[in-house]
Order: structure tokens, then C-alpha cells, then sequence
């Protein structure tokens, strides 16, 4: 990867949508800049009803529409376009034409015989294309035949939509430049590659700062408790530009339920964490805000959830969605020549710039001034469909504060040589500047070899694992120190290009490539000792914290049998039902372990499955407030437990689970204590669907859950609770699941019986 710094005045905003549109025509071999003094003074105007469709445009372009006679009166273009003897005799021409050589900057004639179609701003941005190399994209276009027509209405139509995604474009990389800036940036980068340039030469590695803990011990719980002070004070901060079509669903990933036992959804559980967040830990009269990035294809999605679902409860002036659009332009080659689509000459085929963007979105909003000024002190970045996102918060919270963190990445352990990024402190050997850092995995092993670290990256023989941990782009921010930082840059991130060669002279691209930008690489921005200093990590194990559904499940058997994590939608809820249980016995509960199963190719251990809605308990430190003799609690391997609404005075003091217990608050109900309550039912069970089966969501893990019996419990506003569904004694003799080989005593097991207070 070959990456860019930025200067002073650089910048990176959001990169916008697109239209569509495209040409190729003979051309004039006149320079830019007397076309522009020639037309200087153009007075002409772009079709007014630029939103209308066109019917048959394929027909049109493919004839060459703008070439007919009064025959292209007809209503049907199509029909009148192909009337036309001469027309398509004279494209043919033209195209032929256009295949000649011609000089850097030229202006193609259809281009400047159309420009009284466009706006100045248009205009002027046609022109600098041209004069920047790009002379390929209006090549195509016919000559205006000065004869109104349905044709050459919609042809017109057409070169204005493909230059208002142009324009929309070069709005979007208005900080650095516009598009041309965008060409001469990535000339620059793409010229390095072709050089072979070391992106990290002169740069030393040694092991970042940072902490690593285990949930259950003395030094979470301490840390944990110092970043409880704080977490009432944070903004959060959602990239979600991703739509859910490569794991097999239709809608936004955000939609997805995050576990099937409630439906929860990603979106749905996300801000249920930040009101319980805010109703236990924020001042009064504090709200904490949301920020939603967004891309042109997430967009209304996201919207339709949140409007559809009354913003799951959240005030709507709590949440600010921000738009990235449809991305860069993609390239053709190491002069940076832009891609029309493949299919539509009248359109520029687009790439996604990067996530970085979120930091350009946020100063362009002025978010960090907004949030400061309301009193918030931190910012939390997380992605769109990780569960067990928020369990560790305070843990990071408590080690930015301890250390003065400007930055905190939360990490995971990382094996040596694993295909992570690696959270990775630098040194440039001449400027003495230093970086904490994601460096990509496949750079750290040489990068390490070529400098102190002779055997590259090894396992620590003490830990098992790399000192280099992983990279999981959850981050925390010091929100001032973040605001000064992307103020400087106006959230400009350092760009990188990557592209994939046919031949051993790096000449040709396998396919076209484009800039890209992320946003763990905020500590480029940050200047001295006095910043760059304070960026650390906090690392934990990843069965607390990251388990994110990305991958389509097909994808997944084959990452599973090549040992890595499948990230797919079974694993990912099995893992926010470990998450639970693993906290659950660190405080002393007995959690049973259930024998891994196998559906659609995956194989996972299945539960068990416990949900606990966040407003009952969020954090491993409200844990033993919410289980008060943590030993008296026991669930079986098999069993099933929901705690839903916002049972905030619940408390679960002991209770013997083998099958399947809702207990339930509604709104407002205080909750009480459930004591000796023993519950013995046929439960719920896993059973394996198809691929034929018609609920994407179930088809996507390979399994529903049959509900087949269950006790429920819910308490009411006035105090009282009621009980429905059976609970059966417990079987004489009955094999406890809650250890392996261990099992139950027969007088504990003899009758199911309920005291609730």
C-alpha cells in the first residue's frame, strides 16, 4: 500500500453520489485554454427537467442520436433515431475519428459543441478534466445536430446527468483539490507503487503502549470502575455504510437481528445501550448523541429503520446521519485515466474512498464542536454489526483516562503472522517523529525483519501471542484533543493505492483501482510529542468484544476450515451469548457449556442462549448487583434466558434454569427479586432449515429456534407480576450440564418452586 501525506491545507470531505453520463465523438484539437476564452462568454443553460427519465437511451447511444434529421420528431426516439440512413454511417465516422492519438488536454469536438448544455460551473469543470488528461470521457459525444428532437432532448439530458456526477464528485474531494486534485494525488501515489516505494521506509517498530486484561480480574474491575465516571459523558459514533447483500440479505446490515431468540436488531440493540447508558450514568438533562455515517445505498434504509421504529426510543435530536455518498473515481491506469462504466458510457464508474471519510463528515458537520459544547468529553467509534460492541467500553474508557489518551484502539490478541492489522508503535529514524499506528499484517513481518526484530513477528513464548496486537477499528477519542486534531486537516486522512498488476513492469492493472482512506489513521494528523505521544491500545480477548457478521455463510465454511474465524450471522450470535455467559461466570455463576453443533457447514457451540436487555445490565461491573449471589445462580448447558425491557431494579438473587425463562418489565415496572426460583421445561432447540427455506434470515445461519416451552415472568407497573406457562420437577438423576462430567444432586433437583419479592 502506498500511502500520501497531507499537507497543512489538505483535506478530505465526504465523496458524494453519483449521476450517470458519458460521451465519445471525433475531437478538436484545440487547447483548454483558448476553448475557454472562446466560450467565456457562452450564455447556454442546462435542460431544465434533469430528473426526467429516458426511454430506449441504449438504442440512442448505440446509434448516435444527435446526428438525425426531422425524421427524430417521431415520439418514438428509438424508431425516429433509426429512420435517420445517414445517422449511424456518420457516428461510425466519428468513432473512428476518436481513435486517433490525441494531444494532452485536448477538448474533444462534441464536448465543445455540447457546452452550451451546461452550467458554468459545468463548463469549467469539463475543461480542467480535459486539461488534466481526461479528454477520454467526453470522446464520445456526439455534436449537438442543432435540430430539437426527442433524441437529442434525451441525449442532451444525459451529458448534463453525467456532468452533475462529476460535479457531485469533484464537490465531495473539494478539500483536497477536486477532481484534479484527486488525478494529481493519485498520479503521485500511483507512480510510487509502480517504483516499488517502501510506504514505511525510515519508519522503526517497537511495542505500542497499552494494557491487556482479562474480565473477572482485580485490574479490569479497577479500570472498569474508572471509566464507569466517564462513560455518562460519551458521543458514539456509527459506520454503517454497508448493505447486507454479500451475507445474503436484502436490507441494510443494520437491520439484521443481531440474535433470533428477541429479533433484536444491530440498529435496535445499539441505542437500547446508549439510553441505558445515559438513564444510569449521564447528568441530569444530559442526552448522549448519535452520528450515523451512511452511504447513498444505506441511506433511506437507515432512515425508513429509525422513523419506522420511532428511533427505537432515542430522542430524535440525539441522532445526526451523515452521508458519504458513492466514492471516488476509479482508474484505469498509472496516468490516473478515469473509468467510464463498463456498461454506461455516460457514467463514471465509482469505488468507495474508505471509512476514513467519517472524520471529514464529522468536521464538515461540526459534530465535535456540537458534542463538546453539550457537555461531551469522548467519542466512540464502532461498526455496524459487531454485538458485543459495548461490553468493554468502560474498560477503554478507564485506560484513556488513566493514560491521557488522545487515541485508545480496543485490540484484540493477535497470533503472530495473523491476517489483522496490528496496533504498531513507529519511529522515522530521521525526524524522530512517532506514531502509534495500524500497520496491515502483511507489512509488519518484513517491516520488523528489515529493522530490530531479526525473526519478525513471533509469538511472546510468556503470553502465546504477537506484542503486536490486533486491530478491530473500535476507538476512543478524548473529544477535545479529537475536534483541534481534524479542525488543523479538516478531517483529511492519509490516502493509499493499491492496485493489482498483469505484468512484472507494474503497466497494467488487472482492474481498475482507486485512493482509499481509513480512519485508524488519525494519528497521522496529530503533531508533537504533546499528541502524538498519548495514542495506546487496550487489548482483550475477542470473545469479549468483537465478533462481527461480515461474511456470506459459504464464505465462512472455508475461512473456518482454514482456522479463522467465519464471521458469519450463526457465529455471530452463538458469540453474543458466550459473551454474556463468560461474564457471567466470572462473577461465579454457574453457566453450563454445551457440546459445539453444526449447521449449514458452521460450526458453533450454541448457547447457552442468554439475552439481557442493557436498561437490566450493560457492563461486567453491574453484574453482581444484578446476580447478588452469583453461586446461587445456575443455567444448564441447554437452557434459555431473556431478561427483557427495562427491568433497571431487577435483581436475580438465585434461580435453578433447565429450559427456557422470560422474566419481563413492562415500561416503568420496578422490577423486583426472584429468589429460589427453580425452572424445569422442554425449552427451545435449534432445528436446521434449507437453503430453499424463505426467512433470509434464518436461511443465512441454517437453523430457527423451536420454542417449544416456556415460563414466563412479568412485572407490572403497580408492583405485582404475574406467571404464565409450565414449569415440570426436575428429573431424579438428571445430568447437570453445567460442567462436563459433573452432576446434579437429587434433593436439588426434586421440585420447581418460585419465591419472588
Amino acid at each position: 500500500f502506498f500511502t500520501q501525506p497531507i499537507s497543512e491545507n489538505a483535506n478530505c470531505n465526504n465523496t458524494t453520489t453519483m449521476g450517470k453520463k458519458s460521451r465519445r465523438t471525433n475531437r478538436n484539437k484545440s487547447k483548454v485554454k483558448s476553448n475557454k476564452k472562446k466560450l467565456s462568454g457562452a450564455n447556454g443553460t442546462a435542460t431544465e427537467d434533469k430528473s426526467q427519465s429516458t426511454e430506449n437511451v441504449e438504442d440512442i447511444l448505440s446509434i448516435g442520436e444527435e446526428t438525425e434529421t426531422s425524421a427524430c420528431d417521431n415520439n418514438d426516439t428509438a424508431a425516429a433515431v433509426a429512420t435517420n440512413g445517414h445517422a449511424k454511417e456518420e457516428i461510425e465516422k466519428a468513432e473512428a475519428e476518436d481513435a486517433e492519438v490525441e494531444e494532452e488536454g485536448s477538448v474533444p469536438n462534441g464536448l465543445t459543441e455540447s457546452l452550451s448544455l451546461l452550467t458554468d460551473a459545468q463548463r469549467k469543470l469539463a475543461l480542467a478534466l480535459c486539461e488534466a488528461g481526461q479528454s477520454h470521457l467526453f470522446a464520445h459525444w456526439p455534436k449537438p445536430s442543432g435540430i430539437s428532437s426527442p433524441s437529442s432532448q434525451a441525449v442532451a439530458k444525459i451529458k448534463v446527468r453525467f456532468m452533475e456526477q462529476l460535479e457531485r464528485m469533484d464537490a465531495g474531494y473539494e478539500s483536497r483539490g477536486g477532481l484534479t486534485g484527486y488525478i494529481e494525488n493519485a498520479k503521485v501515489l500511483l507512480a510510487k507503487s509502480q517504483a516499488g516505494e517502501n510506504p514505511l521506509e525510515g519508519w522503526k517498530p517497537s511495542v505500542p503502549t497499552g494494557n491487556l486484561f482479562e474480565v473477572g480480574t482485580k485490574d479490569y474491575a479497577e479500570m472498569e470502575k474508572v471509566g464507569l465516571g466517564e462513560v455518562g459523558a460519551c458521543g458514539f459514533v456509527l459506520v454503517a455504510g454497508g448493505l447486507g447483500e454479500r451475507l445474503g440479505y436484502g436490507g441494510i446490515k443494520l437491520a439484521l437481528p443481531s440474535e433470533t431468540v428477541t429479533g433484536t436488531c444491530y440498529l435496535q440493540y445499539y441505542i437500547e445501550t446508549i439510553l441505558a447508558i445515559q438513564t444510569k450514568y449521564s447528568a441530569s438533562g444530559v442526552k448522549l448523541p448519535l452520528c450515523i455515517m451512511v452511504s447513498n445505498d444505506t441511506s433511506a434504509g437507515t432512515v425508513s429503520l429509525l422513523s419506522e421504529n420511532d428511533n427505537f426510543g432515542m430522542d430524535a435530536d440525539q441522532i445526526t446521519i451523515v452521508q458519504q455518498g458513492d466514492g471516488v473515481p476509479a482508474l484505469l491506469d498509472n496516468n490516473a485515466k478515469i473509468a467510464l462504466d463498463t456498461k454506461d458510457r455516460y457514467k463514471i464508474q465509482a469505488k468507495p474512498h474508505g471509512h476514513g471519510d467519517i472524520h471529514a463528515l464529522m468536521y464538515t458537520h461540526g459534530i465535535a464542536e456540537k458534542w463538546e459544547a453539550s457537555g461531551i468529553k469522548w467519542t466512540i467509534f464502532f461498526q455496524d454489526t459487531n454485538g458485543l460492541a459495548f461490553h468493554t467500553l468502560p474498560l477503554a474508557l478507564g485506560v484513556s483516562k488513566k493514560h491521557g489518551f488522545i487515541m485508545n484502539s480496543l485490540a484484540v490478541p493477535r497470533k503472530a503472522k495473523q491476517a489483522i492489522g496490528a496496533i504498531t508503535k513507529l519511529e522515522h529514524q530521521q525526524t524522530k517523529e512517532v506514531r502509534t499506528i495500524n500497520v496491515e499484517y502483511n507489512q509488519l513481518d518484513p517491516l520488523l525483519r528489515a529493522t530490530s526484530f531479526p525473526d519478525g513477528d513471533v509469538n511472546d513464548k510468556k503470553t502465546g501471542y504477537s506484542p503486536f496486537p490486533g486491530n478491530i477499528n473500535q476507538l476512543v477519542f478524548d473529544l477535545h484533543a479529537y475536534g483541534k486534531a481534524i479542525n488543523r486537516t479538516k478531517g483529511a486522512m492519509p490516502e493509499f493505492v493499491n492496485p493489482k498488476y498483469k505484468d512484472e513492469a507494474k503497466t497494467v492493472f488487472k482492474k481498475p483501482t482507486r485512493l482509499e482512506c481509513m480512519m485508524q489513521d488519525f494519528p497521522t494528523i496529530l503533531e508533537g510529542k504533546t499528541e502524538t505521544q498519548f495514542v495506546g491500545f487496550t487489548s482483550i480477548a475477542a470473545d469479549l468484544c468483537f465478533s462481527p457478521v461480515k461474511n456470506a455463510t459459504v464464505d465462512g465454511v472455508k475461512m473456518q476450515e482454514n482456522g479463522t474465524h467465519p464471521g458469519v450471522a450463526a457465529t455471530g450470535e452463538a458469540d453474543q451469548y458466550e459473551a454474556v455467559a463468560k461474564i457471567m461466570r466470572s462473577i461465579g455463576c454457574k453457566v453450563g457449556v454445551p457440546d459445539p453443533v453444526t449447521f449449514a457447514g458452521i460450526t458453533f457451540v450454541p448457547g447457552p442462549e442468554i439475552v439481557l436487555h442493557p436498561g437490566f445490565v450493560s457492563f461486567p461491573g453491574e453484574y453482581q448487583n444484578r446476580f447478588s449471589k452469583p453461586s446461587s445462580v445456575r443455567i444448564s448447558a441447554n437452557s434459555s434466558l431473556v431478561v427483557s425491557g427495562r427491568c433497571t431494579d431487577l435483581v436475580i438473587e438465585s434461580l435453578d434454569l433447565r429450559g427456557a425463562l422470560i422474566i419481563d418489565c413492562e415500561e416503568g415496572a420496578t422490577g423486583g427479586v426472584i429468589r429460589d426460583l427453580k425452572v424445569c421445561n422442554q425449552g427451545w432447540h435449534k432445528v436446521a432449515v434449507g437453503e430453499s427455506e424463505e426467512d433470509e434470515v434464518l436461511r443465512m445461519r441454517g437453523y430457527r429456534i423451536n420454542k417449544t416451552e416456556t415460563k414466563t415472568i412479568t412485572f407490572k407497573k403497580d408492583g405485582t407480576f404475574v406467571e404464565s406457562g409450565d414449569s415440570e420437577p426436575l428429573p431424579e438423576g438428571i445430568a447437570d450440564l453445567l460442567s462436563p462430567g459433573q452432576t446434579e444432586s437429587s434433593e436439588k433437583t426434586k421440585e420447581c418452586m418460585c419465591t419472588i419479592q
